[in-house]
């Protein structure tokens, strides 16, 4: 017999799209009643209103169209990853980064080190602005760096990909999770800051000892061509740090000024067009590298769109506060510590056909927090719930479609990436559950 084999990517989305119609006609329509929220202009679940309503279910049509509307909803996200793909693309076709992979390389016997170096960075980066499709376009610099260290495509992607969803899920001014789960947990920006700066620390700690631990089966013969064209010059250098910049502005306008994805496109626009010039090309020559850069990742960038496609059809068949309704109820009628623990698995599920770890928040904390009051546990102890149900699921459910688009770049079969991340996620999952009890 043979090896069971997953589908392509975009099969297993399109296939997720198929059964959010299917649910609009086997789940009961039902929706909670909803409160403007003046400050960020979302509509707010209030709780104890859910009722049942008239069904919509989703018929072949209207699935047809969810995908094209879904990538519509998407736009943003996608042109970012087309953006950030171009500059990448065009600082490659220059082959800077494989000189300066092969330097990086070559001043290290440690090979591990760079690796729990590149964790932390990536974990930073998550902590702050949630990274995750930004990445889509470093995985071959990062497969590069890998093959160099004597490691195959699972370390590159833990240790990118991987360490950022760990960073992105426990970080406490992460403004995309912790953050908006507390604003509408109706609670302080940083509530409990030394615990939850202790769970991020710890969380990342457990991702990289299980990133290094799993090096042992990821080996390949470490790649001795690196180097194309002579050693890294200055000028390399000049141009890795033309399209790290953006990462600088836009990280302090996340923090500061509600910054989204349009404008790192727009960041990403300036510098994929100043690699150009700085490697010494035309204005002209260098629009054709960015654009040409684009078409690595057009796949990519379209899983993203595809993937809101679910949320789109469950929204409109009407089931999407029924099956929040069916995951919260039955936690109200346990004691309070195993509901709150019982609620990582409840976020969890949600999560698959909720993919956006801020839509999950917006649809689920307004529920939640009372629901916390009413249990006599702690509202932190839900946000930290959310953490872990939620943002840990984004290394391993299928919806998610810029973790399928990372999997695609780095040509890992989703069933190999679910056999090493699912263990680390749930290794992971045991210091959410920690902060649980410790939450007061």
């Amino acid at each position: 017999m043979g090896k069971f084999k997953l589908p392509h990517p975009f099969i297993l989305l399109l296939g997720g799209v198929a059964i959010a119609a299917a649910l609009t006609w086997i789940l009961p329509a039902g929706a909670y009643q909803r409160r403007a929220d003046p400050a960020t202009g979302r509509n707010l679940v209030v709780p104890g209103t859910y009722a049942r309503i008239e069904p919509a279910p989703v018929g072949l049509m209207a699935t047809l169209l969810s995908v094209p509307r879904g990538i519509v909803a998407g736009a943003d996200v996608v042109l970012t990853v087309l953006f950030v793909g171009g500059a990448f693309g065009l600082l490659d076709a220059t082959g800077a980064l494989s000189r300066l992979v092969g330097s990086l390389v070559g001043r290290t016997n440690n090979p591990r080190i760079i690796v729990m170096l590149v964790c932390l960075a990536f974990a930073t980066l998550g902590a702050l602005e949630n990274m995750q499709e930004e990445i889509i376009a470093l995985i071959p610099v990062l497969l590069v760096l890998s093959r160099g260290l004597g490691f195959g495509p699972i370390t590159a992607l833990s240790m990118s990909a991987g360490a950022a969803a760990v960073g992105s899920a426990f970080g406490p001014t992460n403004p995309f999770q912790t953050g908006i789960a507390l604003r509408f947990s109706e609670m302080p920006p940083l509530s409990q800051p030394g615990l939850r700066f202790g769970l991020l620390i710890a969380a990342v700690a457990v991702w990289i000892g299980w990133t290094i631990a799993m090096t042992s089966r990821d080996r390949v013969p470490t790649d001795t061509q690196l180097v194309t064209g002579g050693p890294a010059t200055r000028r390399d250098g000049v141009l890795l740090a033309v399209v790290l910049v953006p990462f600088i502005p836009y990280v302090f306008g996340v923090l500061q000024y509600d910054w989204g994805f349009n404008e790192l496109s727009a960041l990403f626009l300036v510098a994929g067009l100043a690699v150009g010039l700085v490697a010494g090309r035309s204005l002209s020559d260098s629009a054709v590298g960015f654009l040409k850069g684009m078409e690595g990742v057009l796949a990519a960038a379209l899983f993203v769109g595809v993937a809101r496609a679910i949320s789109v059809v469950l929204s409109d068949g009407r089931v999407l506060d029924t099956i929040l309704y069916s995951l919260a109820t039955p936690l109200g009628r346990l004691p309070g510590l195993a509901a709150a623990m019982l609620m990582v698995p409840a976020h969890a599920l949600l999560h698959v056909p909720v993919p956006s770890v801020s839509g999950q928040a917006v649809l689920t904390m307004p529920v939640m927090a009372p629901l916390c009051d009413l249990l006599r546990i702690s509202r932190d102890a839900g946000v930290i719930a959310y953490q872990t149900g939620a943002g840990l699921m984004d290394l391993i459910t299928p919806t998610n479609g810029a973790l399928l688009a990372v999997l695609l770049a780095a040509d890992v079969a989703y069933g190999r990436w679910i056999r090493f991340a699912l263990p680390g996620a749930l290794l992971v999952s045991i210091v959410g559950l920690i902060g649980i009890a410790l939450a007061r």
